[in-house]
């Protein structure tokens, strides 16, 4: 498995924020689901490296994330968007993609090919040379994709990926992390129902911290059977899910 988490909390102050969640996920495109607020993306950070667990043990790609030198190798291999990527207005796209590139300490050689390919993944590739600060919200958001695809990682995870795309953008990218998923673990953090329905082979869905559910998602359709709430099925076992925990929670 390239992802082992085990009892993870994660607290800030008196919020729980991630409370008790074990999950192992192999290759494939894992889907992270849950409204705003539900702890994903306290989640994703850790499993990207850049927060700590509070408690529990976290273990990515074989190794120790709390061991310096394991941390450092599983970087190498890792690619993140996070859900707000910051940017130098002044690069080129290529340019930013390959600042990316060198950070995941690519070899040289490698970097302009792996650039170029990477860019043109996204359908950026003629505006290879803009600068950032002229693209639009849809464009930056390729861009942070590209970046996030550079190194050809082995776990590549992805915070609210499709936000700012337009529709046709949203079925290449769905297409784009169906093709990254034959050979690396992928974990989709939405709370876009439809990006799980179409892209992702399994799905877990957060509340309040916890992992609710966790199945294919047509098991999570056949969770709201009968459930008057939502325009599909997915939509349906969501919000019955959902609905499920808030009673449960209220108890």
């Amino acid at each position: 498995m390239n992802i082992e988490l085990t009892d993870v909390t994660r607290t800030f102050g008196r919020n729980k924020a991630v409370d008790g969640v074990s999950l192992a996920v192999g290759p494939g495109v894992f889907g992270l689901l849950g409204p705003n607020g539900a702890g994903k993306t306290s989640l994703l950070r850790m499993l990207a490296t850049v927060l700590p667990p509070s408690s529990g043990t976290v273990r990515l790609l074989d190794r120790d994330p709390g061991e310096p030198a394991a941390r450092t190798r599983i970087r190498r291999r890792l690619g993140y968007l996070p859900q707000n990527l910051g940017y130098y207005p002044s690069f080129t796209v290529a340019e930013f993609v390959e600042y990316f590139a060198l950070l995941k300490e690519m070899p040289a050689h490698q970097v302009p090919k792996a650039v170029a390919a990477a860019v043109e993944r996204v359908d950026l590739g003629p505006r290879a040379k803009a600068r950032l600060r002229t693209l639009s919200g849809g464009m930056l958001r390729r861009v942070g994709i590209a970046q996030a695809i550079v190194n050809g990682p082995d776990l590549l995870l992805l915070d609210e990926p499709t936000a700012g795309l337009d529709p046709e953008q949203r079925v290449a990218f769905r297409t784009l992390i169906r093709d990254l998923g034959q050979h690396a673990t992928v974990v989709v953090s939405t709370h876009l129902v439809e990006d799980v329905g179409t892209a992702c082979s399994e799905v877990a869905l957060m509340a309040d911290g916890k992992v609710v559910f966790r199945g294919t998602p047509d098991e999570l359709s056949a969770q709201g059977e009968g459930h008057q709430v939502g325009d599909s099925p997915l939509e349906r076992g969501y919000s019955a899910v959902l609905a499920a925990s808030r009673k449960q929670v209220a108890v």
